[in-house]
């Protein structure tokens, strides 16, 4: 901390481990006040050191530039406290068990304010004591933690707004990733701070409180302690009690003023640059005009009779000789002040460049605030440890590595909520309760849970948020349980899956190739960029990957563009071929363990007249007569249904001139159908046709 505020301290001054034990120290100091009983002296000490610290803290507050310059301070707020009620507790002691033995009895210090502020006289010490309590309880505590709510109430309220906008000097580039997680930490800080405030304000109002209680029991128990076992008289009781008491609540009430005035300057200044003194000068006494016609009016009332003439008369020649001054010094300044020149004027704006210019994230992950601390290394964010498993597990599963995934707090979005971005485009998005567990609905469940219904972001099942303690229960109901780390993590490795073709781009099929070439590199050299180009293959494997074929043999798929490149350019046409030497790896990954297909087919009515319409209209299906269309559209969406609630796949097979175009045009309407061509199936699977497609039509 004294590197970072740049302070070279003394050889004398603790070190960080000393000062680590200042705190436990002073804990220990006031519970043994509290239980020893100390001698006058030491009280004397405890006494001085209370009032220097005070004198400390209200200089500390003068001095300070920023709230959060003291942000230490409710802490010290409570120490204080704590310190002058323990002295009370000791002081007490001391005054009750030897106030019979004069005026000095719990030391020189209680003596001193007994007699020296109060000039020893009881009456006067009680009315002084009476007015130091209400002033610092109703006047300068009171008025503090008023300051201290409204000001917490405002900084909590003003945070999104500070957040944003930061967030938005950010992307402007007026500040850097470091200097916008500094200003984020500060705004939370500084909300925390008035918040700490407005709480620690309570702690003066119960210590005047409290003081004025123990000033009333040291006087009565004083009295019948003094002449019921000292047999002291009633007058020498009250006289000798009395001031101790009074000069005990003093000593500790003056202190505690210090402190409430310290508060509230703290509360109570707006944030400058300047600390309170130099604003109190630079803008009190910074207008000649205000100090001529103050010395004026004060100049006034002194030639009044019955005036004291020369105290009026005297402050008027200062007020009037200050505003000269600074009259005069304002004139000097103005004459020889330099014009400024036009292109000092205002700062210079830099040209814009090409480095103004961001590349957006290919995959991004935006949180909201309350999700930071799952994503910051920092602070043991698990949710970075999985996404780096998601992306070792997507490249062993698909076949190439996914471009990283660029995280980011997002201020804009929902405390708990988060956006997953493609190419700068929000493709789904979630909230996750941190601390709380999503209890999914597979469809068997025995009842239900309390806690925030929603839907699974990843594949829109029913579920509810619920409390840690409920995790067990709702297993045994039969729900499946994940925290809201899992959440996202699943989220997000559902849409890169989903987006796999998107993501293969130039440069991953290029860093494929590259690896490829490790082992195979005369198939590479002669495929690439010989008989095909770098883009008809990537468009080839991004054909594969968009209905949902791993690209994992990449020995194949090379091989067999290898021998059809040379009369086969068209990338659709190149693609039929791979799916067919892929064929059984495709069924495999359809239909696991198992040699009997299960799948629906086409009416043969229905097939010849999309056999038709695809050599009229071309495979786009530009010429798909819109009846036909609807009525494919919503058969082919029933019978997939059908074969879901038999616990089956939906797959349809179809001849292969017609793979291509039908699983092009049923992908939006029926996007978990798998559509294979006879020609993809391997000789030693059985086929069982479950449904037709268009029997009915």
């Amino acid at each position: 901390m004294d590197a970072m505020n740049g302070l070279k301290l003394p050889a004398w001054f603790p070190s960080n481990s000393s000062k680590a034990l200042a705190a436990p120290i002073l804990i220990i100091m006031m519970l043994a006040m509290m239980v020893l009983p100390l001698p006058a002296f030491v009280l004397d000490i405890f006494f001085s050191f209370n009032i220097a610290l005070s004198i400390i803290i209200l200089l500390t507050s003068l001095y300070t530039v920023k709230p959060l310059d003291f942000m230490v301070f409710p802490t010290v707020l409570l120490v204080s406290t704590m310190l002058r009620l323990s002295l009370n507790v000791a002081s007490t002691r001391v005054v009750l068990t030897e106030g019979h033995t004069g005026p000095d009895a719990a030391g020189k210090v209680v003596e001193a304010f007994g007699h020296f502020l109060i000039g020893g006289n009881y009456t006067v010490g009680i009315v002084v004591f009476i007015i130091l309590t209400i002033i610092n309880f109703m006047v300068v505590t009171k008025g503090a933690g008023r300051i201290a709510e409204v000001g917490a109430r405002f900084a909590l309220d003003a945070m999104p707004g500070k957040q944003m906008a930061i967030d938005a000097d950010l992307n402007a580039g007026m500040i850097g990733e470091q200097e916008a997680r500094r200003r984020r930490t500060e705004v939370g800080q500084e909300a925390e701070f008035y918040g700490a405030m407005d709480g620690a304000s309570k702690y003066v109002r119960g210590d005047a409180i409290a003081g004025i209680l123990v000033t009333i029991i040291n006087i009565v128990g004083g009295l019948i302690v003094g002449m019921v076992q000292h047999d002291l008289a009633f007058d020498v009781a009250v006289k000798n009690y009395t001031l101790l008491a009074i000069g005990d609540g003093l000593v500790a009430q003056i202190p505690s003023l210090i402190i409430s005035v310290a508060a509230g300057v703290i509360v109570s200044r707006v944030a400058s640059e300047q600390d309170i003194g130099s604003q109190l000068v630079g803008q009190l006494f910074a207008k000649p005009q205000v100090l001529y016609i103050t010395a004026a009016i004060i100049g006034g009332m002194g030639v009044i009779p019955g005036m004291p003439h020369i105290a009026f008369l005297m402050l008027a020649g200062v007020l009037a000789g200050g505003a000269y001054a600074l009259s005069q010094r304002e004139q000097k300044a103005a004459t020889q002040a330099p014009v400024p020149e036009a292109a000092t004027a205002a700062p210079e704006v830099e040209e814009a460049t090409w480095q103004d210019i961001v590349p957006v994230d290919t995959l991004g992950l935006e949180v909201g605030y309350r999700l930071i601390p799952q994503v910051d290394k920092s602070q043991g964010g698990e949710l970075l440890r999985r996404i780096k498993g998601i992306r070792k597990k997507f490249a062993q599963e698909i076949g190439f590595l996914s471009p990283p995934v660029h995280i980011r707090d997002n201020l804009e979005l929902k405390p708990s909520a988060y956006r997953i971005t493609l190419k700068g485009v929000e493709v789904g998005s979630g909230e996750s309760y941190v601390g709380q567990f999503l209890a999914i609905n597979p469809g068997m469940v025995s009842g239900t849970l309390p806690g925030a219904t929603t839907t699974d972001p990843a594949f829109g099942l029913p579920a509810v948020w619920i409390d840690g303690n409920l995790r067990d229960q709702a297993q045994v109901m039969g729900y499946t349980v994940v925290d809201a780390g899992t959440v996202i993590a699943t989220h997000l490795n559902h849409l890169i899956s989903t987006h796999a073709a998107e993501l293969l781009g130039r440069q991953e099929v290029q860093q494929l190739l590259d690896h490829l070439s490790k082992e195979t590199p005369k198939l590479v050299e002669d495929l690439v960029p010989k008989q095909i180009s770098l883009s008809t293959l990537q468009k080839v494997l991004q054909n594969l990957l968009s209905e949902g074929v791993h690209i994992r043999d990449m020995r194949t798929i090379i091989e067999t563009l290898a021998e059809n490149a040379g009369h086969m350019q068209d990338p659709n046409d190149l693609t039929a071929a791979v799916r067919i030497a892929l064929g059984r790896a495709i069924v495999q990954q359809i239909f696991p363990a198992t040699n009997e297909l299960s799948v629906m087919t086409l009416d043969g009515r229905l097939e010849r007249l999309l056999m038709q319409a695809l050599q009229s209209s071309g495979p786009d299906n530009a010429g798909l007569e819109p009846g036909l269309a609807d009525t494919l559209a919503m058969q082919t969406e029933q019978a997939a249904r059908q074969q879901e609630q038999m616990g089956l796949t939906p797959v349809l097979l179809v001849p292969g001139p017609l793979r291509a175009s039908l699983a092009r045009f049923l992908r939006r309407t029926v996007p978990q159908l798998k559509v294979l061509s006879h020609a993809e199936l391997p000789d030693s699977k059985t086929i069982r046709v479950t449904t037709l497609v268009g029997a009915q039509a």
